[in-house]
């Protein structure tokens, strides 16, 4: 697996384009693994970023991340190689700035279904003149040490990602994918399968259409397909579907599956 040295030590500030995850993704057509920690534990983060993972995807939609536990897990990636990305718990600017002032390099948002909402989710991750950010000596500017650079090369180097996880957002999945700024759409591949109908049957040849769909569309509109896979075979299926950013499971999952390794043998 690639290493990557996004975050190696020194402040965002100082990281040029040619060093980041996202120029990764747009200059290479190889797909790139991450995986999601929903446990809000900072331990699991901490004993899982040395493994070769590309980057992580903090959880604060469906996981009890407070804003120090976030803050903490940000610091905690700068220096090991791993991207900090944080999936915020709603479309919201405070969650943003909350996230992308902590440390993170990219934010995804979850159920955008219109072009209107991906316009909103660029705008809210973007300084003025592209967006409506407001500046802070957080963490991300080593605490204003290197604000005006950071000022500067943020918008650049911030990747926007917004989840495809609706029949609504299937609908108007080119007007998404058109929205400039926008870096990657990501299947929710569960809650794409609940949106359609199926319940719990993510394999449904139904869901991997869909899947297709935001695929074609992100090679139309050059941006990044993203998803999450919880098995080897999923993996196998989203490589070959064309997705390029992918959330091999997550810490929880490990954990369950590790156990129950032991446990079978």
């Amino acid at each position: 697996m690639q290493r990557l040295s996004t975050n190696s030590g020194l402040p965002a500030s100082d990281l040029t384009a040619q060093d980041s995850l996202k120029d990764r993704l747009s200059s290479s057509p190889d797909p790139s693994f991450g995986t999601w920690i929903s446990s809000s534990s900072f331990v699991c983060l901490d004993a899982l970023k040395q493994m070769g993972f590309e980057w992580f995807m903090v959880d604060t939609e469906h996981s009890q991340v407070n804003p120090e536990t976030m803050a903490a897990m940000m610091a905690d990636l700068s220096g090991s190689g791993a991207t900090p990305f944080v999936r915020v718990g709603n479309l919201d600017p405070y969650l943003v700035k909350q996230a992308l002032d902590a440390g993170a390099r990219g934010i995804l948002v979850p159920l955008v279904n219109t072009e209107a909402q991906a316009r909103a989710a660029v705008a809210y991750a973007k300084y003025p003149p592209d967006g409506i950010r407001g500046a802070a000596a957080g963490a991300s500017s080593g605490y204003g040490r290197h604000l005006a650079s950071y000022l500067r090369a943020a918008n650049a180097e911030t990747t926007v990602g917004v989840q495809i996880e609706t029949t609504e957002a299937l609908d108007h999945l080119e007007a998404i994918a058109g929205v400039s700024g926008v870096d990657i759409l990501f299947v929710g591949p569960q809650d794409l399968t609940l949106s359609l109908g199926l319940l719990d049957d993510r394999k449904n040849e139904k869901v991997r259409d869909a899947m297709r769909r935001v695929v074609a569309a992100c090679e139309r509109h050059g941006k990044i397909a993203g998803t999450l896979v919880i098995d080897v075979e999923e993996k196998r299926a989203a490589v070959d579907l064309g997705f390029r950013f992918i959330s091999l499971a997550s810490d929880v999952r490990f954990l369950i599956q590790g156990a129950q390794d032991y446990l079978n043998a």
